[in-house]
């Protein structure tokens, strides 16, 4: 990938990142010295894109002068700019799950491996929280079909379990039901929750149910509506969006990620003008949350969708018939 920054960040600082995630799922963080900026924090491993280099070529400098170690499978995570008052900075951060060597704080930095659930419990850079945010999330996300009225429940909630049960990819559910009543859907809403919670498989809701273990997820003109309160009804907020404009706000209401869409065309909606992978990349650099593709979708458009942007794919039927991404 080219080192070349985004028009409108081009005096921000190009940063490439790692996420060094080894055999067993652990993840690699260090400790930033002292007197450095920022000094004490923990960081992921990564350093400066220099002029003429690449982004994968600045990790694998990086990653043999910090921990001694070379990368041999890696892919894109996120980008994201951040401002801070002393210096933009632009983080292409990648996901580095096969590496050769044995990781040493070659700089005389402390090094830790700890699972991902205990990412909060260390202190990060500001602009680090948004890394934590995709680490956390998963590469599909799946919008459940209508599940029509309570008697055709049980054939949903069966197909749902199997699905989960038989994923053998990282996937997180909204669970989508406008035909629905508000009483009917957190009915159905229990009891997804919990065949989510038993696959340990995060689960987002279209409302606000305090009593389940859920995040909230919004429409486009839900979102238009949303105030800071929201925000903090809910502890994983999420959004759909169209255009930048909408992503924007998604941002500024501190949603974890969004949605966007259509990137291709779709045959549920035929009128739709789909925004394509260029246009797609083009908005998601200038935001700093993650963004999942949407419209057209399917489990193998992932590595595309990931080298444009994306956290991942969301789609309905693409993935609710699908077996094994």
């Amino acid at each position: 990938m080219t080192s070349q920054l985004p028009e409108q960040f081009s005096d921000y600082q190009h940063i490439a990142v790692a996420a060094v995630i080894d055999r067993s799922g652990a993840l690699l963080i260090s400790q930033r010295h002292q007197n450095a900026l920022q000094g004490g924090l923990w960081e992921f491993p990564g350093g400066k894109v220099e002029s003429g280099e690449t982004v994968d070529g600045a990790l694998q400098r990086e990653l043999d002068e910090e921990l001694g170690i070379t990368a041999t499978q890696m892919h894109p995570l996120i980008r994201l700019p951040f401002k801070y008052p002393e210096q933009g900075v632009f983080l292409d951060v990648w996901i580095v799950d096969g590496f050769k060597g044995e990781a040493s704080g070659r700089e005389g930095q402390p090094i830790r491996w700890i699972k991902q659930s205990e990412l909060l419990n260390y202190s990060f850079p500001e602009a680090n929280r948004s890394i934590i945010r995709a680490l956390n999330l998963a590469d599909y996300l799946l919008i459940t079909p209508d599940p029509g009225s309570p008697e055709a429940w049980p054939g949903f909630l069966s197909h749902l379990e199997q699905r989960l049960q038989n994923s053998g990819e990282r996937l997180q559910v909204v669970l989508r039901a406008k035909t629905l009543d508000s009483s009917q859907y957190l009915e159905l809403a229990q009891q997804v929750a919990s065949i989510c919670s038993e696959n340990g498989v995060m689960l987002q809701l279209t409302e606000i149910c305090d009593s389940l273990s859920a995040g909230l997820h919004l429409t486009s003109a839900q979102l238009r509506e949303a105030n800071s309160k929201l925000r903090e009804s809910t502890s994983l907020l999420s959004a759909s969006c169209h255009n930048i404009d909408e992503l924007k706000l998604a941002e500024e209401l501190g949603a974890d990620f969004a949605l966007l869409s259509p990137v291709q065309a779709t045959k549920t909606h035929p009128d739709a003008s789909p925004l394509g992978w260029q246009k797609f990349q083009e908005y998601t650099n200038q935001i700093s949350i993650p963004v999942y593709a949407l419209g057209g979708m399917a489990a193998s458009d992932l590595k595309q969708a990931q080298l444009h942007g994306a956290q991942g794919v969301a789609a309905i039927r693409a993935l609710w018939e699908h077996e094994s991404a």
